[in-house]
Formats: C-alpha cells, sequence, structure tokens
C-alpha cells in the first residue's frame, strides 16, 4: 500500500494533506473544548473550597477529621487544576497533563474515598443541625447556580473519565512526530489506569450493598453473607424435588462466587417475616458437578441434577426443577454447552477468594449440592466478559 500523495483535484490539495486539515481541525476543536470545561470545572472547584472548606475551618461547625472524611483531598485537586488551566491557557497541553499526571494521586486518594464522604455527609446532615442550616445556606448563594454540594462533590469522579475522552481524541488527531504525542498518549494511559480504579471501586461498592441488602433479608445469627471476597451474582426461586414422594418445594437460591445459598421464607405467622429468609443450606462451587438428566432446549422448563465430586453414590445428589419457560430453556443451552463453560467457573473460583469454612460455621452444608449450581453459574456468565470474570 502506497502512501505517496496524490492529486484530489484542481485545488491541487493532495488526500493527505486534507486529512491533516481535518486531524488538525479536530485537535483544534477538542483542545477549545477542554479548555472551556476546565475553566467551568475549576470555578465549581473554588465554590467547594472557598464556601466550604475553609468556612467550615474558620467557623468550627464541624470537626476536623469529619471535615477531612467528607471533603478529603478536594483543596489539593483544585490547586492541581489551576495549575493546568494556566498551561492550557498558555497552550502547553503536553507539559500541563505531564505535571497533572505526576500528582494524580490526589485524585486516587479522593476515589476510594467517595464512598465513605457521601456516607458521612448523610449522617452530619440527619444529625447535624448547625451543618444542615449552613449547607442550605452556602447552596442558596447565586454563586452555585442551584448545585447541591452532593452534585459537586461527585465533580472530581467525573473529570477522570472526560479527561480520559479528551486526552485520547487529542491523542487520535495528532502527528506522531508532534513532539507533544509522546507526553498525550503517556497522559491518556496514566489517566486510564485511574479511571479503572475508580470502575472497580464502584463495582465493589455495589457488590458490598447487595451482600448487606441479602444480609438484611436473612434471619438468625448463623447465616452470614458479608464474608470477605464474596461476590454477588444473582438470586430467585427454583423448585426442589425430594429424592423420594410426589410433590415439589420452592426455595430461594443466592448465588454468590463460591457458594450457593439455599434459603426458605420465614413462616408468615411471625410479625416481620415479610421478604425475610433463613438460610438452610450452603453449597461451596469448589467441588460441584452438574449433569443434565431431563430436559430439552424447547421445554418448559427441565430437570438437573447435581452431585459433589466427593460422593460416592448418585443417592446423594440433589435435583431442582426450573418450571420457567424461558429460564428452563437457557439453563438446558448453557448445560448442554458445559464443556465450554466450566474452565470460565474454575476461572472464577481462582480470582482469589478461597472458602473460607468459618463464614458458614453454622449452616448445614452438605455433600449433596444443588443441581442447578452450574447450570445457575452458567446462566449468570452472560452478565460477564472473560475478563470480568477473571478480574473477580
Amino acid at each position: 500500500m502506497s502512501f505517496a500523495p496524490t492529486w484530489s483535484g484542481p485545488t491541487g490539495h493532495t488526500n493527505i494533506q486534507d486529512q491533516r486539515e481535518r486531524w488538525e481541525k479536530k485537535h483544534s476543536l477538542t483542545a477549545v473544548e477542554l479548555l472551556q470545561s476546565e475553566r467551568s470545572y475549576c470555578q465549581q472547584l473554588e465554590l467547594v473550597t472557598t464556601f466550604f472548606v475553609k468556612l467550615l475551618m474558620a467557623k468550627g461547625t464541624l470537626k476536623k477529621d469529619i471535615k477531612e472524611r467528607i471533603f478529603s483531598s478536594i483543596e489539593a485537586i483544585y490547586s492541581v487544576n489551576q495549575s493546568l488551566l494556566v498551561n492550557l491557557e498558555n497552550g502547553f497541553l503536553g507539559r500541563g497533563f505531564d505535571q497533572f499526571c505526576s500528582q494524580l494521586h490526589h485524585y486516587c486518594t479522593y476515589a476510594d474515598n467517595i464512598y465513605t464522604a457521601d456516607n458521612v455527609l448523610r449522617i452530619q446532615l440527619r444529625k447535624n443541625k448547625a451543618f444542615r442550616r449552613f449547607k442550605k445556606l452556602q447552596e442558596s448563594r447565586l454563586e452555585f447556580n442551584n448545585h447541591k454540594l452532593e452534585d459537586l462533590l461527585q465533580l472530581p469522579i467525573q473529570r477522570i473519565d472526560q479527561y480520559k475522552r479528551f486526552l485520547h481524541d487529542l491523542a487520535a488527531n495528532m502527528s506522531p512526530n508532534n513532539l507533544e504525542f509522546e507526553q498525550m498518549s503517556r497522559a491518556a494511559t496514566t489517566v486510564g489506569g485511574v479511571s479503572q480504579r475508580i470502575q472497580n471501586n464502584a463495582r465493589r461498592h455495589d457488590n458490598h450493598l447487595q451482600l448487606c441488602r441479602v444480609q438484611k433479608m436473612m434471619r438468625g445469627q448463623k447465616t452470614k453473607v458479608l464474608a470477605k471476597g464474596w461476590w454477588y451474582v444473582r438470586e430467585g426461586w427454583l423448585n426442589v424435588v425430594p429424592p423420594k414422594g410426589t410433590g415439589t418445594k420452592p426455595k430461594m437460591f443466592f448465588l454468590f462466587s463460591d457458594m450457593l445459598l439455599q434459603a426458605k421464607r420465614c413462616s408468615s405467622l411471625l410479625p416481620t417475616s415479610g421478604g425475610s429468609f433463613v438460610g438452610q443450606c450452603a453449597y461451596p462451587l469448589l467441588d460441584c458437578t452438574v449433569e443434565k438428566v431431563f430436559g430439552h432446549t424447547r421445554s418448559q422448563g427441565g430437570l438437573l441434577s447435581s452431585q459433589d465430586l466427593t460422593s460416592k453414590t448418585e443417592e446423594e445428589g440433589q435435583t431442582l426443577a426450573d418450571v420457567s419457560e424461558v429460564r428452563g430453556q437457557q439453563l438446558t443451552i448453557l448445560v448442554q454447552e458445559g464443556k465450554g463453560q466450566r474452565t470460565y467457573l474454575k476461572e472464577l473460583h481462582r480470582g482469589g477468594m478461597d472458602l473460607n469454612q468459618d463464614r458458614v460455621k453454622g449452616l448445614s452444608v452438605h455433600n449433596d449440592v444443588g443441581d442447578l449450581v452450574r447450570a445457575f453459574m452458567a446462566e449468570s456468565l452472560d452478565l460477564y466478559t472473560e475478563q470480568e470474570i477473571r478480574d473477580l
């Protein structure tokens, strides 16, 4: 393929020259947008530092440790971005982001504290009447333009993703021969790492909220869901088929990264039974396997049988039925593709969450493993990419 310039028309411009002009135009527009947004961002950071951080320090409305937990490193961030703004206004994008990236640890500190800050802020607004009045007064200033403190505190987290986009566009529309190309590319990589850190923090926080929600649904002291390293995957009702006799019993199952928890609904006679469950069995996934017993892809459901790898007799297995048409079809298809899913199940368990038997102490941990363990897990794999599963 030749990169030799070719004449595109009577104007005398080459295709390469036209492309370069388009790149330069996109680069200039991106730089202007970055500068304008940076000015607005710094103004909003100034509102927080001037009308909240400094005034609170002078008035003593909040204790020092509480103030630091709410506002964290936002003053340092404001100082860093003021320097970046000066460089952007003078056209020194590469040098500006080089200096900015060397101070990104302030953003990392802020990102790691953001959920704590949000929680402490809510507590203070509920319990501290003086701070609640102070916050309302400051937010009523014309400079705030109806912005709430809660929204302003989220700006540094949101700004990192904006920087990631700006740096990608600037580097993509810049010639590799440009002196700033290497600086912009390096900055894009560094900012991308901080962005990934923020996303990981968000995933861990969401998972913690799910674990807390499930724990609140469990009655009694024996069922401990808030185990270190556990990741919530999904939950749902399944019908358990008894080894003998007829009929099925609906049970609620909660699937975690290395454990399947079986629970039953609390008695309706209890005054606080609404939406509550009692843990019955905890099935570790490490030694589980699942086999298809009955059902096909076009059935109204299907039956699956599971067995612990250490079991010696088939009678130790257990059978569950999923009578949901849509889910039954999905599960049957995924079980048929079980060979391709086993690797992902192993990878999911190898992600660093070693099973701690003390976490399930008090539960009845049986050798018979719910037949939907692997199918249940396989269905949930649709929610994650291969890389996300390995990162769990």
